[in-house]
């Protein structure tokens, strides 16, 4: 062989092998997963694929969505530059055009309709700086009350019922390390093997150590085939449920009173009003033999230590803070919460559900989870931002509560990032009428969502492979995202969006940052003595890849691993039991004559919230391309539906139509429908617009139906 033909061969195998690197973290999930996108370039084509890197969350596990989260970033769909709807046509502009389009309506609605016309609703996927900058934003530089976020569909009963029971929220009370260890474990209302597949092995790994392991899901899920009980109730009966375990521990004397005496209040109250329920009553409420309550009660209260864990199942409900503390009464009455291998979680729902709660972005908050009604909240932060106290805004409604604004003309202008209400919300119809009412919808997005699709403009932002920033997961560990793939045609980082708006309407010098890590310099003085203190994190500190879990008051300090351990968060020190009143929770809907069943809702593993990123994955989108009705077989016949046929589910607040699938797994009173489906499809439409009382979370969980087969 010729030298020149070794020459040839060896350019060939160059272009074949030449590939870049990019350090990054999925955008799904809470675990957070850390990963490498790797770009090969072979001859004029570019191949990708994506490994997962090691951490101490995921310890370098990826699931499907992961693997593909690059799909959707390098879609051909994305928005590219700003475009504007002209004679109902969206055509692209300039940026300085729509940024004095923004300016100039901010101006005009506010002057005519008020301050608080303008409203903004966030995401609990953006990054920490960006929640943190988004309340600024509102607050500074558009002096409205109006803002709250995606997350409020998701997390808000679990961080309240945890606030108002510890005194402080944050998803895992211990290290996630932790729970392989434990000796018992309850996971109510969760289906981790489908939403937060990574978190997985640790739960294995608890089983093959002895745990025993109890799942509480009126449907049986990958999740429940792991646990060695499983109780299946009735949709809506789970603060019943705990309460009747309470009652048996009482009565068995599973307690400890030690710990009850020292670290807990209100004990007497509960003591004495679940003393006075009947067993029998409350397995016939939920479905639940009285030998499977008895069995869930002797072994948690029995096991040295124990864990519980909650989600959507439990939480999107229109009781789901009482629902949450009842199973927290359960922790407290045994002692088992603030010790090794004992304690709580919150699976959080959105890939920075933890920390874009933290930092400003709902209606009663302020940065470092302060409270906007609390005077010295209100000073502290104010003299951060250098604005006058007097000038910041007082408490604002919930994200629903916001569209309920809007349809009232209350609310006539409105400022949407990274979200898609329009399919997320429950009374879906409710949000598109109330949408098409506002004077100017402004949208920041990477795809012309379903919500985009209505705006007067929207506003092209960048995705995870080329914003930097940090998030906090699952555990409360704040972690660093790095970001260097190339931003793709003219998209903006959200910060950068925000702080440009700012300077264009004269708030310029409260918004003069050149970085995210600018922003974070400032977030951790903002959360300094707040009880979600990031002061002692840094990037510098967060670029080992090993993240900080929160509080972390300096740079000297490793962070907190335990929570709880000698006090709760509350003045007096101790925690706050409650008594759950199983009259107050009942009252929600139930099956009667015109709808007969119950309507759950819910994930499957391909697919994220309203899908509108993975259903831009064709290796996702192929996995599950449709919605369905699951659906037992018995229940099946009775409504003469065949399997794979077209369902019309119709609700009090209006109709689907779907495709059914038969599960014998899932109770015969109750039907299941995904909801990361759009039109005809979301199954938002169906559910009612009742809120919970204490965080306004709306109930997803629980509807009732009618079905009929569409010929």
């Amino acid at each position: 062989m010729t030298e020149l033909m070794l020459k040839y061969f060896r350019d060939q195998q160059q272009k074949v092998q030449s590939e870049k690197v990019y350090d990054t973290q999925c955008p799904y999930c809470s675990m957070q997963c850390k990963m490498q996108l790797i770009e090969q370039k072979v001859v004029s084509r570019k191949k990708y694929k994506t490994i997962g890197k090691d951490n101490p969350t995921s310890q370098g596990g990826l699931c499907v969505k992961g693997m593909n989260a690059h799909q959707h970033a390098l879609h051909h769909d994305r928005i590219k530059q700003p475009l504007k709807k002209i004679n109902g046509m969206f055509q692209p502009i300039s940026w300085e055009e729509a940024y004095q389009f923004i300016a100039d309506t901010f101006q005009k609605i506010q002057d005519t309709d008020g301050k608080d016309a303008v409203a903004v609703y966030g995401s609990a996927s953006i990054t920490n700086e960006e929640a943190y900058l988004l309340g600024k934003f509102a607050r500074v530089a558009l002096e409205t009350k109006h803002i709250d976020y995606n997350g409020r569909l998701c997390m808000a009963s679990a961080a309240t019922g945890a606030n108002l029971t510890f005194g402080m929220d944050r998803g895992f009370t211990n290290t996630i390390q932790e729970i392989s260890n434990t000796r018992c474990i309850i996971l109510a209302g969760t289906n981790i093997a489908e939403c937060q597949p990574t978190i997985m092995p640790y739960f294995e790994k608890a089983k093959e150590n002895g745990a025993y392991i109890i799942a509480i899901d009126p449907r049986e899920t990958s999740t429940t085939k792991l646990a060695d009980l499983h109780l299946k109730n009735k949709p809506g009966t789970d603060a019943v449920l705990a309460n009747g375990i309470l009652k048996i521990m009482i009565d068995l004397d599973l307690l400890d009173h030690p710990f009850i005496a020292k670290r807990t209040e209100n004990f007497a109250d509960v003591k004495s009003y679940v003393q006075s329920l009947n067993l029998d009553e409350i397995s016939k409420i939920t479905g639940i033999t009285l030998d499977d309550l008895y069995e869930t009660a002797l072994v948690f209260g029995k096991e040295t230590s124990g864990m519980i864990f909650t989600a959507r199942g439990i939480e999107q409900q229109i009781n789901g803070t009482d629902t949450v503390r009842s199973f927290l009464n359960l922790l407290l009455a045994t002692g088992k919460i603030g010790k090794r291998n004992s304690g709580y979680g919150a699976i959080t729902g959105q890939g920075n559900g933890q920390g874009a709660r933290e930092h400003g972005q709902k209606a009663d908050q302020l940065p470092g989870y302060r409270s906007i009604e609390k005077e010295e909240d209100r000073r502290y932060i104010a003299g951060v931002w250098g604005i006058d106290e007097k000038s910041l805004p007082t408490k604002g409604v919930s994200a629903y509560e916001m569209f309920e604004k809007v349809n009232d003309e209350e609310i006539t202008c409105m400022f949407v990032m990274c979200s898609n209400p329009i399919v997320s919300n429950p009374n879906a119809n409710l949000i598109q009428q109330a949408l098409n009412k506002l004077k100017c919808l402004i949208v920041v997005d990477l795809f012309l969502s379903e919500t985009a699709k209505l705006a007067d403009l929207v506003l092209p932002t960048t995705s995870y492979l080329e914003d930097e920033g940090t998030v906090t997961n699952v555990e409360g560990r704040v972690m660093l995202r790095e970001a260097s793939y190339p931003i793709q045609g003219e998209a903006k980082h959200d910060w950068e969006i925000l702080c440009d708006i700012s300077k264009k309407m004269g708030k310029g010098k409260f918004f003069n940052f050149t970085s995210a890590q600018e922003i974070f310099e400032e977030l951790r003085i903002a959360s300094k003595g707040g009880k979600a203190d990031y002061s002692g994190i840094t990037y510098s500190r967060l670029r080992n890849g090993q993240g900080i879990l929160w509080p972390c008051t300096s740079t000297e300090s490793l962070g907190t691993k335990r929570l709880f351990e000698k006090s709760f968060a509350h003045v007096n020190e101790k925690a706050k039991m409650a008594v759950i009143s199983i009259e107050n929770t009942l009252t929600k809907p139930t099956p009667n004559k015109d709808y007969p069943l119950y309507l759950t809702t819910g994930r499957v593993m391909s697919h994220y919230l309203t899908g509108e990123q993975t259903r831009k994955s064709p290796s996702l989108a192929a996995r599950d391309f449709e919605a369905c009705l699951e659906i037992h077989p018995d229940t099946a016949e009775t409504y003469h539906i065949a399997p794979d046929s077209l369902v019309r589910v119709t609700s009090e607040k209006g109709w689907i139509i779907v495709r059914s699938r038969f599960s014998e797994s899932i109770r015969k009173d109750t039907v299941f429908v995904p909801f990361h489906w759009t039109d005809k499809q979301n199954v938002n439409r169906l559910v009612s617009d009742q809120l919970d009382p204490y965080c306004r979370m709306p109930g997803f969980k629980l509807s009732v139906v009618r079905i009929e087969l569409i010929e």
